[in-house]
């Protein structure tokens, strides 16, 4: 074969393309098993951060420190029944790709949204919540108490700024604001992340990230439109609301 035709020049593309989709394929499926292993752990890592509950780095840590502390996790729907268990002996867990599915379902008030809830043996329920920020999804998961306050909180983001809209996962000091704080039911914004500063003494409020303020809107709406979904869920526990209220009550009246 002429190797300076044009057929031999098609011919040798048309054969290396192949050749290297293969790989690439093959690649893809063999490494398959270990990215899907990967986020898996890495997602019970969040859920366990917001519990505030230690875990080695690795993998294998990660799942056992969750099997070890977990006392049930199931799904409920928009009224708070049972709809399902979530398998703690496998570390059954919601993956992103199913959270934006049912974000769609809480906007559109479906009464098919299948939602999870994970309960540790000390009395902890962490719930997720997905939305949008300013150029992509964001995500996290929040820590309830059993007196209904916030033990702690993750998030994180597809894309967001560095330094800015990033922070809300890189920056410990704004998750760490939620620490100690509510959801109020009774208030019109059940939880609320103030531009410009929360009002001092706001038990259902923390500081929005400075300069980065479509992600932190981004953030409050997806952090309130899950509180509400869980509503049923999250209300049950003794509101430490009315609590910090009547305080602030009683130092007025002082």
């Amino acid at each position: 074969m002429n190797t300076n035709s044009n057929t031999y020049t098609v011919v040798y593309t048309t054969i290396i393309v192949i050749i290297v989709a293969a790989i690439l394929a093959f690649a893809a499926m063999s490494l398959n098993g270990r990215q899907v292993a990967n986020m898996k752990a890495e997602t019970i890592g969040q859920i366990l951060k917001a519990a505030k509950i230690e875990s080695g780095e690795s993998n294998a840590e990660i799942i056992n420190a969750y099997k070890s502390q977990i006392a049930e996790a199931y799904t409920v729907d928009l009224t708070g029944a049972k709809k399902g268990e979530l398998p703690a002996e496998d570390a059954t867990i919601f993956t992103t790709s199913q959270l934006k599915a049912q974000n769609y379902k809480i906007a559109g008030g479906e009464s098919d949204a299948t939602l999870p809830v994970y309960v540790f043996k000390n009395g902890t329920k962490v719930v997720p919540i997905y939305g949008a920020g300013l150029w992509g999804p964001v995500w996290g998961y929040v820590a309830v108490g059993t007196d209904g306050k916030i033990v702690g909180a993750t998030f994180d983001h597809a894309s967001e700024t560095p330094g800015l809209g990033g922070k809300i996962k890189d920056d410990p000091a704004f998750s760490a604001q939620f620490d100690g704080k509510a959801f109020d039911f009774n208030d019109v914004v059940p939880f609320d992340i103030v531009k410009g500063g929360a009002p001092a003494g706001k038990v259902n409020a923390i500081d929005a990230i400075t300069g980065a303020t479509m992600t932190s809107k981004g953030l409050g709406e997806a952090v309130n439109a899950w509180a509400r979904a869980y509503a049923p869920v999250l209300a049950a526990a003794p509101c430490c609301c009315e609590e910090t209220q009547a305080e602030e009550t009683t130092k007025t009246e002082e």
